[in-house]
């Protein structure tokens, strides 16, 4: 994709594993951002704006499969692209 044709906020829902229907690995190239609740984070494994949550992991806690353990989280979500710089549109709920 040109970088005429990108769009200017992330996805409404957004995962980091790749065996995720919500996985695009173009997108975590470009870099995303997220604000939970007023904070900056950067341990989000998957976040959805509209419904309102996020999931990080448990610690160092993983499944029988060696998939981390994670924690759902509510609250309001914001989302937006790092490489636009400090002034980047935000995807956030209505």
């Amino acid at each position: 994709m040109s970088d005429d044709t990108r769009p200017d906020t992330p996805p409404t829902r957004l995962s980091v594993n790749p065996q995720s229907e919500h996985f695009d690995v173009e997108t975590l190239k470009r870099g995303v951002g997220i604000r939970f609740k007023g904070r900056q984070r950067t341990d989000i494994e998957e976040y959805c704006i509209p419904e309102g949550w996020v999931r990080v992991q448990a610690g160092k806690s993983v499944d029988r499969k060696g998939n981390p353990l994670t924690l759902k989280l509510t609250g309001p979500v914001e989302a937006w692209y790092e490489d636009l710089g400090e002034d980047a549109p935000v995807a956030k709920a209505d």
